[in-house]
C-alpha cells in the first residue's frame, strides 16, 4: 500500500539532507543510534497502533527492534521474526519468477495473454506480459467490485479461484486500451500468476518455493491459501472500532498479494534481487526503469522507486486487512529499512477498494519521523 507520505518525506529533508545521508559510512548503528530508533518505533507504537517491527540493515550489520504487542489480546510482545501478511510485496516476488523465465526463454516479456490463457481476456491478443507486470494492461481492478467485497469481507474464509477474480473484473469496462496508460490493479498479477502456471505447468506457490524462497533460505515466507498463519505471528487490526482481522484465505489476491514473510526474510529477498543475485542485469533494469508515474512513486516492473528522506528508495510496499508492510532500500541494497505494522484503517465507505488499506491518519507522522531516522541514520 502506497502512502504520499513518503513522496512528502523528500520535499522535508531536501538537497542537504540527502547529501548528508549519502556521506554516511556503511555499518552498525551505534547505542546511541539504536537508543534514538527504540524511541521513535516507541512513539509509533504511542500514536494509536497496537505493535511494530523495525529492521535496520547498513552493509553487512543488522539492528532489528519491536514495540508494542503482536497479539492485544493474549497481551503477547512484538517479536521480530513474528510473520506478517504482507499484502502487494508479493508483486515483487512473481515478477522476480517471471524475469527468471523470460531469462530460460520460457516465457518473453512482449507474449501476449492469449498466447498462453486462451480466451481468458477479450483484449488478451492487444495485453502483454510487459503490461501485467507494469500496470499497463488497462485491466479493472476486481477489487473495486462492490459485490466482490461484500462477498470476500462477509466470508473470509471463502476460498477464489483465479480465473473467478479475472472474472470479476472482465465485467467492468477496462480503464483504457491496452498501453495507453497507467493503473495500478491486482487483476494484472492475477493474470500474471496464471501465466506462470501455463508456461511451467507447475503451481505458482511451486514456482515461488523453488525460485526464491529455498535457494534464499526463506524460512518465514510461504504462499499458501491457509485460514489462519501458522507459526508465531502478529495478530491484524482494524482501529476504530478495534477487530482482529488476522483470518481469512488470501486467495482473494492471490498472485497480487497473498505472501506471508517476516522482516528478515523480506529484507534478504529484496537485497538478494537488488544486488543482482536473483535476475540478469539487463532484465533487473527493466524491472527498475520506470514505466508508470504518479506524485508519490514510480512504478517498474514489479519494482516500485520512492522518493525518500535522504535519497530514492528502492522496493515494495503492501498494505492488507491489519497489516501494514514496507520494504524501502538504496538501489544497491546494501542500506535497508523493513517497517511491518499490524494495524490498518478500516475500510471506509468512501473507499472501498482493497489499496486502501493503510496506516490510521494520526499515525503518519511518526511513521515519517521513523523512516527518516532509520534510514537516514
Amino acid at each position: 500500500m502506497l502512502r504520499p507520505t513518503l513522496s512528502q518525506l523528500v520535499s522535508a529533508a531536501g538537497v542537504a539532507g540527502a547529501a548528508a545521508a549519502l556521506a554516511l559510512p556503511a555499518g552498525a548503528a551505534r547505542p546511541s543510534d539504536e537508543r534514538q530508533l527504540q524511541r521513535s518505533l516507541d512513539r509509533l507504537v504511542a500514536s494509536g497502533v497496537p505493535g511494530a517491527v523495525l529492521l535496520v540493515r547498513r552493509g553487512n550489520r543488522t539492528v532489528r527492534l519491536t514495540s508494542g504487542y503482536g497479539d492485544l489480546r493474549q497481551k503477547t510482545p512484538m517479536r521480530p521474526g513474528d510473520l506478517f501478511r504482507v499484502g502487494s510485496i508479493t508483486k515483487a516476488f512473481v515478477a522476480t519468477v517471471v524475469l527468471q523465465l523470460v531469462a530460460e526463454q520460457k516465457l518473453a516479456l512482449d507474449d501476449t495473454v492469449e498466447r498462453w490463457l486462451p480466451g481468458l481476456l477479450q483484449d488478451g491478443r492487444r495485453i502483454t506480459l510487459r503490461q501485467l507486470l507494469g500496470h499497463r494492461s488497462g485491466l479493472f481492478d476486481y477489487g473495486g467490485d462492490d459485490k466482490f467485497l461484500a462477498a470476500a469481507f462477509g466470508n473470509p474464509a471463502r476460498r477464489w479461484a483465479p480465473r473467478e477474480l479475472v472474472a470479476i473484473a472482465s465485467a467492468h469496462r477496462p480503464y483504457f486500451p491496452p498501453g495507453a496508460g497507467w493503473a495500478y490493479s491486482n487483476t494484472n498479477y492475477v493474470v500474471v500468476g496464471l501465466i506462470v502456471e501455463a508456461a511451467t505447468h507447475r503451481p505458482l506457490a511451486g514456482e515461488l518455493a523453488r525460485r526464491i524462497f529455498v535457494p534464499l533460505g526463506l524460512r518465514a515466507t510461504r504462499f499458501d491459501d491457509a485460514y489462519r498463519m501458522a507459526g508465531p505471528h502478529a495478530h491484524g487490526y482494524f482501529l476504530a472500532p478495534l477487530l482482529d482481522v488476522s483470518d481469512g484465505r488470501p486467495s482473494y489476491v492471490w498472485a497480487a498479494g497473498a505472501l506471508v514473510s517476516n522482516a528478515d526474510d523480506l529484507a534478504r529477498f529484496f537485497r538478494a534481487l537488488l544486488g543482482g543475485r536473483l535476475v540478469r542485469a539487463d532484465l533487473l533494469k527493466a524491472m527498475e526503469t520506470p514505466v508508470g508515474r504518479t506524485s508519490e512513486f514510480a512504478y517498474g516492473l514489479g519494482l516500485e522507486k520512492m522518493p525518500g528522506p535522504c535519497g530514492v528508495l528502492w522496493g515494495h510496499t503492501g498494505g492488507s486487512p491489519g497489516y501494514v508492510a514496507d520494504a524501502l532500500n538504496s538501489k544497491d541494497g546494501r542500506r535497508q529499512v523493513v517497517v511491518l505494522v499490524n494495524a490498518t484503517a478500516s475500510l471506509s465507505r468512501s473507499t472501498k477498494h482493497f489499496r486502501s488499506f493503510a496506516l490510521p491518519g494520526r499515525a503518519l507522522p511518526a511513521y515519517d519521523r521513523l523512516v527518516r531516522a532509520a534510514y537516514c541514520g
